[in-house]
């Protein structure tokens, strides 16, 4: 097979410098984070309390 010499275009954007984060991205990561735990939380006690 032949080898493609050209340089592939998307090769050059991972080398680029990535884009800053916005703060309320962080925010909403965090947020989505802390739902998580407390969804487990409140699955962990009604699954004990109702099943167990």
């Amino acid at each position: 097979m032949k080898k493609n010499t050209e340089t592939d275009p998307h090769i050059e954007e991972l080398f680029t410098q990535p884009e800053p984060w916005e703060p309320w991205e962080s925010k909403l990561v965090f947020g989505s984070l802390i739902i998580a735990v407390i969804g487990l939380v409140i699955l962990g006690v009604l699954i004990n309390w109702l099943i167990l």
